[in-house]
This record gives C-alpha cells, sequence and structure tokens, in this order.
C-alpha cells in the first residue's frame, strides 16, 4: 500500500469527468481502492474521490461519523471528519454508534429525492485550509457497485447526503467552490469560524471547520 500524493484545486486532473471502470473485480481496482483507504487515513478526512489522488476513475470511499450521521446534525465538509479505519467489508450496515461505516463505492450515481435543498459548510482536502457554504439537495438516493460487482443502494439526509454529493461531484471534474452562489461564504476556515456573527445567514449557522479536510 502507498500514500497517495492529493491534487490541489487548480489542477486538471480534477477538472475532468471520470472514466466508468469496466471491472469493478479487478485486481487493480481493489489496489487502488487500498491506496486510497491509507491515504484518506493519513489526512484524516472522511470521504476520497480517486480523481482527488490523480487516478480518473468513478471510485469514491467514505465514512459517517457517528456525531455526524443523523439529519438534524450540523452540516460541515463532505470530506472532512477523522479518518478511520477498515477494509470496506462493512458496506452494507451503520456504524455501532449510528454513522455509516467505510464504504467503497464503484461507479456510483445519486438520485435526488424531493426538491428541498440545504444550505451547509464544506471544506476539501483539494482546497486545503479553505471552508465555503454550498446548497446540495436535502435528501438522496444512491447506488454503487461494491469490489465484488454486486450493486448496492441507500438513501441518506442531512451530513450523510452532502458528503456523498460532494465526493462524488468529483468524478464530474466539480468541486465544492463552483457550486457556491455567495462567494462572501467562502474564506480560510480560521478567518469564517472567526467571524460567525458576520456571516450568519438564515439557515446557515457557521460551525467549526473539520479538523482538516478531506475530500
Amino acid at each position: 500500500m502507498a500514500i497517495l500524493k492529493i491534487a490541489r484545486m487548480g489542477h486538471p486532473v480534477l477538472h475532468q469527468v471520470a472514466e466508468p471502470v469496466d471491472d469493478p473485480a479487478a485486481p487493480e481496482v481493489s489496489a487502488i481502492v487500498r491506496d486510497m483507504i491509507e491515504t484518506l487515513d493519513d489526512a484524516g478526512g472522511i470521504g476520497l474521490a480517486a480523481p482527488q489522488v490523480h487516478i480518473p476513475k468513478r471510485i469514491v470511499i467514505f465514512f459517517i461519523p457517528g456525531a455526524r450521521a443523523h439529519p438534524d446534525a450540523e452540516e460541515g465538509d463532505g470530506d472532512e471528519g477523522d479518518a478511520g479505519d477498515g477494509d470496506g467489508d462493512d458496506d452494507e450496515g451503520d456504524a455501532d454508534d449510528g454513522g455509516i461505516d467505510l464504504t467503497i463505492m464503484i461507479n456510483p450515481e445519486i438520485v435526488p429525492v424531493g426538491g428541498e435543498m440545504d444550505l451547509g459548510w464544506e471544506a476539501c482536502l483539494s482546497v486545503p485550509d479553505m471552508m465555503g457554504a454550498v446548497a446540495r439537495h436535502g435528501t438522496i438516493r444512491y447506488r454503487w457497485q461494491t469490489l465484488d460487482g454486486e450493486t448496492m443502494e441507500r438513501e441518506a439526509s442531512g451530513f450523510h447526503a452532502r458528503a456523498v454529493q460532494h465526493e462524488c461531484d468529483h468524478l464530474d471534474g466539480i468541486l465544492y467552490p463552483m457550486r457556491m452562489e455567495d462567494l462572501s461564504l467562502f474564506g480560510f476556515a480560521d478567518e469564517v469560524n472567526r467571524n460567525k456573527a458576520l456571516l450568519a445567514r438564515p439557515n446557515l449557522e457557521p460551525e467549526e471547520p473539520p479538523e482538516e479536510e478531506q475530500a
């Protein structure tokens, strides 16, 4: 296994549409995933897409800490959080603390459920030290293939839905600042948190940024 270099905003690999994975069970796919897991653990995040490590393939890994798993939890970064460990064998279930165990998604697809949009803070390993407020679908249904080629499906709301949307955007060459409608809600994480009162908007209460990103 190896810790891979994370591409930062401005690198062309982050702005191209990733290629589908023809055979999820291929050994080279498992090797990529192993390196992504080690890289995510080293970065201290909760999610990572293959284009972020210079591999333009439709592969995403993520997990949701229990404290952020519920729809009413405060929104944060689709990528940030304490990195977890695991090899993806628990893809189908929730973690014991109410979160979502490490999930390995090959060729993921997202379908919005309803028209509700939520505004929340996000950060990203590929946009270091920054955070911004992004409107995302409040509830989604998403499906993916496992490393065995099995098709899985889940419904998600709140931070869980935001994290999946954030990570899957990377597969289409989209970074979260590209989805922002109000650039006054984009800045250095330490400054954003230092000026919460001035940045507050209806339906949006700035929170402490993820410890140090992830996506």
